[in-house]
């Protein structure tokens, strides 16, 4: 009873936080529209973070553009992220989400460039950033 509690309480923490918008992609593994987010054609010096529990998650240096919509990185922050395997819409994808609070983020694909030929491929909405 008490795991059903405070998974309740932490819910709404996060429906207090986040847009409806966030919430939907955070907490309930939507996507959002390709092309539509602050961050897909965004290239300041600095550090992309957890838009839930703001964990670093992605380091600006690792971005690039990968023409498919959404924030693109070839690597992730060592231990930030969690990898689920997505059987959902009929494809077989690896889901990422934020290793501290669960939050969805988005998927990565094995297209990306050099050195780790990884894409992540990310909703702007399950990100904040700060510059550097």
């Amino acid at each position: 009873m008490t795991n059903k509690i405070e998974q309740s309480e932490r819910d709404q923490v996060y429906r207090d936080k986040l847009s409806k918008d966030a919430y939907r992609v955070c907490r309930l593994a939507a996507t959002e529209r390709p092309f539509t987010g602050k961050y897909n054609d965004h290239w300041q010096d600095g550090v992309y973070h957890c838009a839930c529990c703001e964990q670093a998650l992605f380091s600006s240096e690792t971005k690039f553009n990968a023409g498919c919509g959404w924030p693109s990185f070839f690597q992730a922050i060592d231990g930030q992220i969690n990898y689920v395997a997505d059987h959902s819409h009929h494809m077989i994808r690896t889901e990422i989400k934020c290793i501290h609070c669960d939050s969805h983020l988005g998927h990565v694909f094995d297209d990306g460039p050099k050195p780790t030929g990884k894409r992540y491929c990310v909703n702007s909405l399950s990100l904040s950033f700060e510059p550097t």
